[in-house]
């Protein structure tokens, strides 16, 4: 079956709706791989294998994954599969702490060493803040699209008043923001209350959803489970939602999920993933990680699963109380 594709904003970028994230291959390296175990160069190849076998033509990295240990990880795991630079879409981020616009554009050598032989198709301001203003980090971005080292923008934890000034700096330029990469699932849905989903659709903006699977929380194993949480890897497990408390407050949500994904005959994740990519249209991707094949494999089966507008109404209601 092929793989419906949607346009990455208003660029000419044709992307699966949802690709893979790559955070969990900065293997232990920095603050970041404190999140998740370090991973073989045997698992990152199969995860990425799988990933492309389920048709999926993207992959999200950045340069705080590892100090590059993710993008390097990556390219390999690519290029093991028999990928060439233009046969798959290559995003990653700008690290903004302590910073100045200035690197961007001083710091992109290096982006491009990490993940050779692959080119940069997104380049992503991680976060809001760097020591520059907006303004100046999108014309440091726009600098870069022009001297073709990277194909197109976008920004990472914009609120929506940001998200604009993005696009309107952009638009100076005669260029399109292309996404905003946000927090987003079923037990986080504020992007949808503070406008940021809302400001994407009318300007023609990607949301790409990142934790659209809550770091877990919405397979439904840590609610059955209760010895699951203390045998997590890594700081996660000290996150609210992974409370007592905090699972009881999704139970009645992760329990719905459960449901439909009898009906269907699939895995409360990929019913989690299905709503995400489907509620808003083709507004928002969503970029799934996974730290062994067999979560890829559930990820990418995730795009044949066809919610009904009941079902996706269903999943709506049950997770307002994470609006």
């Amino acid at each position: 079956m092929a793989i419906e594709k949607r346009r990455l904003g208003r660029t000419d970028i044709e992307i699966t709706a949802l690709g893979l994230g790559c955070w969990q291959f900065s293997q232990g390296q920095g603050g970041a791989g404190m999140f998740w175990p370090a991973l073989s160069a045997e698992v990152t190849n199969g995860i990425v294998a799988t990933t492309l076998r389920g048709g999926v033509n993207w992959f999200d990295s950045a340069e705080i994954y590892g100090g590059g240990s993710s993008e390097r990880a990556l390219a390999a795991a690519l290029v093991a599969a028999g990928q060439r630079n233009g046969d798959v879409v290559v995003a990653t981020k700008w690290r903004p702490w302590g910073r100045f616009a200035g690197s961007i554009k001083s710091s992109i050598d290096q982006r491009l060493r990490c993940l050779h032989p692959f080119a940069i198709d997104l380049h992503q301001i991680h976060f809001p803040y760097s020591f520059s203003s907006i303004e100046a980090q999108l014309d440091a971005m726009a600098d870069l699209v022009e001297a073709k080292q990277i194909r197109c923008v976008g920004v990472s934890n914009f609120d929506a008043a940001q998200m604009r000034r993005a696009h309107a700096a952009l638009q100076k330029r005669g260029l399109v923001l292309a996404s905003n990469q946000v927090l987003y699932s079923l037990v986080d849905r504020r992007v949808e209350k503070s406008g940021v989903v809302a400001s994407a659709k009318e300007l023609g903006i990607s949301i790409i959803a990142y934790s659209p699977l809550g770091q877990g929380l919405l397979s439904g194993k840590f609610h059955a489970d209760a010895g699951a949480v203390a045998a997590m890897h890594g700081v996660r497990k000290w996150r609210s939602s992974f409370s007592k408390r905090g699972l009881e407050k999704s139970r009645p949500l992760v329990e719905e999920v459960k449901k439909i994904a009898a009906a269907h005959g699939v895995t409360p994740s990929q019913v989690a993933l299905a709503w995400l990519i489907q509620f808003s249209g083709d507004t928002v991707v969503a970029i799934p990680g996974a730290t062994k094949v067999k979560h890829a494999e559930e990820n990418v089966s995730a795009l044949e699963l066809r919610l009904t507008a009941a079902e996706l109404r269903a999943l709506d209601e049950h997770s307002r109380a994470f609006l």
